[in-house]
């Protein structure tokens, strides 16, 4: 038994000269050195070649890079008009097409990267509903974290559709109470932890009487 644990102990200093020589020091405690440096530049690029004579509005775009939401600055096409769509809901509806289009080679070569899904369209306000109401065609609650977190965000630096800063009303696409979203910085640094349940925001009013309603 006293061989076995003088051998043990004759190993042990060995390997603690092993490792001296190669400049590690031994140790038992586990070193946190935290998180890998990010690769990503998070540059934001120039306008993308071909948008400098697109017909359109310089907008803020917010894109992911490095976990974070960075504003991007895009010329955006005016969008088509439609019959029953209001400006409030025709810029939306851009915004959100700017958002749901894949980043450029650019973009994405700084590390740009977008969570919006595909097909999300914008629609009008519901009698009722506060001024500058937005209505989605999904439930903004049922929405990626991410993805509402950038919807948010884009739609909050827009004048045409935010009145100045505070929150942006959203709706779904049935007869549900819309509500209100904050583009705040924790937001903006922590999208994928951005709340998806919004604040909920009373009706403006009773539903405006239609045309062809009789007087009292």
């Amino acid at each position: 038994m006293a061989a076995r644990t003088r051998r043990a102990l004759w190993a042990a200093g060995v390997l603690s000269l092993v490792l001296s020589g190669c400049g590690i020091r031994a140790t038992t405690v586990p070193v946190d050195v935290g998180p890998a440096p990010s690769r990503v530049s998070c540059d934001t690029p120039d306008l993308p070649p071909g948008q400098s004579g697109v017909q359109g509005f310089r907008a803020k775009i917010e894109l992911v890079c490095g976990s974070q939401l960075v504003a991007v600055e895009r010329v955006v096409p005016v969008p088509e008009k439609r019959t029953g769509r209001e400006p409030v809901t025709l810029v939306a509806q851009a915004l959100l097409e700017e958002l749901e289009r894949t980043p450029s080679e650019q973009e994405r070569e700084g590390g740009f990267t977008t969570g919006v899904p595909d097909g999300l369209t914008a629609a009008p306000a519901r009698p009722g509903d506060p001024a500058g109401t937005v209505r989605l065609s999904r439930k903004a609650e049922d929405l990626p974290p991410v993805a509402l977190a950038q919807i948010v965000c884009t739609l909050s630096a827009s004048d045409a559709v935010s009145a100045g800063p505070g929150p942006v009303v959203l709706g779904g696409p049935d007869a549900d109470p819309p509500r209100a979203w904050e583009c705040t910085e924790a937001v903006r640094n922590r999208p994928e932890s951005a709340p998806t349940l919004g604040e909920l925001v009373r009706p403006s009013g009773s539903p405006t009487p239609s045309p062809g309603a009789s007087g009292s």
